[in-house]
């Protein structure tokens, strides 16, 4: 059409335009371009290959709304062996889909609130994986504890181990004293340890809630003046906003760890103050919303709550004392005492009166174990018949080479005898260095010799020590006398 407008015949309009002459004289004629001589096609092109079974299909899908094309389509395959293949995957997919949209059941409608400036924070916990952040050369796994507001989008992430009530605390606190103010409310999901159901008579219900909070949730409310929320069971819109700033948080990270060039960081201190970094800049760029919030928010005039639970337990006969479901060893002269315990979110402290008797990493999980041969080795000496079906005779092996040193040691020695021989090996390690009766060990192995505690022992404690040789020095006390003249003078 272009090219008849310039006066061009037919012919060489048609082919300059790539087409038959015929072709061109059709649409001159009809002056209309082809794209609008397309009509919508309101026949198959083909034969539906689900016709003869389709109302099953209906039947199935009135009765489970929620079942998708693929299961169905397994299903008929089963069903009528032989008559689908691969291919008629996507017909089902596109006729289910139109059976939704013309006759399917009403689904549920999101509906976008207004937020209003100081009502509410929002916390949720996010996975941070696929950061791959490394603490001194090894992969930290970990996740992250976002508190945000959804009014102005301002938002602050906590690094923590686990989604316990610990973690909780120490999100929400760190965040609302880098805010400085206090919103009315405080929402959670149903999925933190705010909402986990305890013990009866530990538990308070809050009206207007679907599940209980427990009690130091509850005080971690009283404690700022926040109001506790849930969302819905099932329901993870509702907490939306929180939810959605996790991606964006962590792309943020993401380009801030390619500018910095490296994903290991010295310390988890280290990599917190990187992420607190991050989070100032992005929330300094929000603005007069920001403003706007600060301003309905109340001022925060209480001081910091401890980042721990304290709760006395009484060390057990086996030298052990269970916080939060899980075993710590402690000394053994420690059995039948009551210690104070501390329990982090990262770590545990054993008090007995003022003394430290207990520091270490926290175990999260049911269940699980950390026993210090340290604690338990004197009285295993004096009982090696109780080494071989010792429930945490793994944790009497500090490093391979002390394994390798039981083995070889039973090679020769089975049995009680063999027992006692390495606890006796442990016992010098408990009592001198493990690195220095390691060490020793090592040698035994490179000069081929069996491993005894006769040749561990005289390695790390020689028999015989030599003293260097001192001359005896004359002293003249008549200097002294001198020196008392001079200052008499």
């Amino acid at each position: 059409m272009e090219e008849m407008s310039k006066q061009s015949g037919v012919v060489a309009s048609s082919l300059k335009a790539g087409m038959d002459r015929t072709t061109g004289r059709k649409y001159v004629a009809l002056g209309r371009l082809p794209s609008e001589l397309e009509q919508p096609r309101e026949w198959r092109t083909r034969a539906d290959p689900f016709v003869e079974h389709w109302d099953e299909v209906v039947a199935l899908l009135r009765e489970q709304p929620g079942l998708e094309a693929k299961t169905l389509f397994e299903v008929l395959r089963e069903k009528y062996v032989g008559q689908y293949e691969d291919g008629q995957l996507r017909t089902l997919q596109r006729r289910v889909a139109d059976w939704r949209a013309s006759g399917g059941p009403d689904q549920h409608v999101v509906f976008e609130q207004r937020h209003r400036p100081g009502e509410a924070a929002q916390t949720d916990f996010t996975s941070t994986g696929e950061l791959a952040v490394t603490v001194a050369g090894v992969l930290f796994v970990h996740l992250l504890c976002v508190l945000m507001l959804p009014f102005s989008n301002w938002q602050w992430a906590t690094v923590c181990l686990s989604e316990s009530m610990s973690a909780l605390r120490r999100g929400v606190q760190r965040a609302l004293f880098q805010l400085g103010r206090v919103p009315e409310w405080h929402q959670t999901d149903n999925s933190t340890a705010a909402t986990h159901r305890i013990p009866v008579g530990m538990v308070e219900q809050v009206e207007g809630s679907k599940r209980d909070f427990n009690a130091e949730y509850l005080a971690l409310m009283r404690h700022f003046s926040m109001k506790p929320r849930t969302t819905q069971v099932g329901a993870k819109e509702q907490n939306g906003d929180v939810e959605a700033s996790n991606g964006a948080i962590k792309r943020r990270l993401e380009q801030a760890l390619l500018v910095r060039g490296s994903r290991d960081f010295e310390s988890v201190a280290h990599w917190q103050a990187f992420v607190d970094e991050v989070q100032r800049k992005a929330n300094s760029a929000r603005g007069q919303r920001v403003t706007d919030e600060l301003a309905a928010m109340r001022e925060l005039n209480v001081d910091r709550l401890p980042e721990y639970v304290e709760e006395e337990l009484r060390v057990c006969e086996r030298s052990t004392i269970r916080a939060k479901r899980c075993a710590y060893s402690v000394p053994s002269r420690l059995i039948g005492a009551w210690l104070r315990v501390r329990i982090y979110e990262d770590r545990i402290e054993a008090y007995h009166g003022k003394a430290l008797e207990l520091g270490c990493e926290r175990l999260h999980g049911e269940n699980r174990h950390r026993v210090d041969y340290r604690h338990v080795i004197w009285s295993l000496v004096q009982k090696p018949g109780a080494f071989a079906r010792y429930v945490y005779r793994e944790e009497m092996f500090p490093s391979l080479v002390f394994r390798r040193a039981y083995d070889a040691i039973q090679a020769d020695k089975p049995g009680t005898k063999g027992d006692l021989e390495y606890l006796r090996i442990l016992h010098l390690a408990a009592s001198t260095m493990e690195s220095d009766v390691e060490a020793a060990l090592q040698r035994v192995f490179e000069e081929g010799k069996p491993v005894r505690i006769a040749a561990v022992k005289s390695l790390v404690k020689p028999d015989k020590i030599e003293l260097p040789e001192l001359s005896a020095i004359d002293v003249d006390l008549a200097s002294y006398d001198v020196l008392l003249t001079e200052v008499s003078a």
